[in-house]
């Protein structure tokens, strides 16, 4: 078994996305990418990309560079998102620095690249992932190891850059099968309660099941709507099923 294939094999493999996150980022620092940071959203619109805390967001950047970058909405613009955003596949960050590029570079954007220097964040590549939803967006970043030049990441890339493409598409398409909750949690009632919505059952249908009253049944819906920070129960049941949370295999039950 090829290494490609191997790693392949643990990714598809992964139970939770802590382990994948953790299989793909060792991986790919073998290649000299050692912060990464990969974002998806299904709510993307004409306006902008929904509300963050509705995002996928998983990265092994410090904290002080995390803490600038989206806290201070530097991430908005940065040009290799507008990059990401317009197109499918694989860029080198030679795009952003191309001179003539430069000189169409925003305030903003020039902010972003300022900041990046400031960090060491100053060679890599970006992978823009194909999606079928026009609401649905996914990306990743790979950052070299501080001091390497874009030259030497840029030859890396001629040597294994189609297998670091199959398998970051391979990470981004096993996540969306994963549970995934970031900061919108529901607990284990409020997700047995949006199960039984979603088998199209009423709240009186619900609260004989569970033995207990519509009330309570009711409660526990609106308490659901709040977690997902949604205003119906048919939003709650959708977003739900959009992180795999609805009907999924927990831990203990494997």
């Amino acid at each position: 078994m090829t290494s490609v294939v191997a790693q392949l094999h643990r990714l598809t493999n992964a139970d939770t996305v802590e382990e994948l996150w953790d299989l793909h980022t060792r991986q790919m620092a073998t290649y000299g990418f050692d912060r990464l940071m990969y974002g998806f959203t299904r709510y993307r619109s004409s306006t902008g990309l929904g509300d963050p805390q509705d995002w996928v967001l998983l990265s092994t950047q410090s904290p002080e560079y995390m803490r600038v970058f989206f806290d201070e909405g530097l991430y908005a613009h940065a040009p290799m998102l507008r990059w990401a955003l317009a197109n499918d596949g694989a860029c080198s960050w030679r795009w952003m620095m191309d001179m003539n590029r430069v000189d169409n570079l925003t305030p903003s954007e020039m902010r972003v690249m300022e900041f990046n220097k400031s960090m060491d964040v100053t060679a890599g590549y970006t992978i823009s992932f194909r999606s079928i939803s026009e609401r649905a967006k996914g990306a990743i970043a790979l950052t070299a190891k501080a001091g390497v030049t874009q030259e030497t990441v840029d030859q890396t890339w001629a040597q294994h850059g189609e297998e670091i493409i199959v398998m970051n598409n391979v990470m981004h398409l096993k996540l969306l099968t994963l549970p995934y909750s970031g900061e919108r949690n529901l607990t284990p009632r409020q997700r047995e309660v949006l199960q039984w919505v979603g088998d199209g059952k009423t709240t009186q249908d619900i609260a004989v099941l569970l033995s207990r009253t519509p009330a309570t049944i009711e409660k526990h819906l609106r308490l659901a709507r709040e977690a997902l920070d949604v205003e119906t129960t048919a939003q709650a049941v959708l977003k739900a099923a959009f992180y795999n949370q609805m009907f999924a295999l927990h831990q203990e039950d494997r």
